[in-house]
């Protein structure tokens, strides 16, 4: 019997395995109680060439200080600024990696976010 983590963790490696395929940048998300993270990682040797977290001071000085890191809102602003740091490093287009968790919430707001901010999936 697999434990939570592994299953989410069997689920991711379909998904990074399909968009290794499709030799795309990819746009990789984690989610903690506490914190969500973005990370932008290139298809070649997957170098991280852009970050994003709740856990930044400037991002933690927005949304309010500590615990307001697990929320929508929170997940919205890391979507937007991991969007624009894309965008200063030349990356229009990427592959949304939601790490195996489920397209809802935290997750879908941060891709919301990433997408009107003009990253295409």
């Amino acid at each position: 019997m697999l434990t939570k983590k592994e299953q989410r963790l069997r689920r991711a490696r379909q998904t990074r395995i399909r968009i290794a395929q499709q030799g795309a940048v990819r746009l990789s998300v984690n989610r903690t109680n506490l914190h969500i993270y973005a990370s932008v990682i290139s298809d070649d040797g997957g170098r991280v060439l852009a970050t994003a977290s709740t856990a930044e001071a400037e991002v933690r000085a927005q949304i309010g200080g500590a615990g307001k890191g697990g929320n929508t809102v929170a997940a919205a602003l890391v979507g937007k600024r991991i969007a624009e740091k894309a965008k200063a490093a030349g990356i229009e287009k990427v592959a949304f990696d939601r790490s195996g968790f489920a397209y809802h919430g935290r997750v879908k707001a941060l891709a919301d976010a990433a997408r009107e901010a003009g990253l295409q999936f």
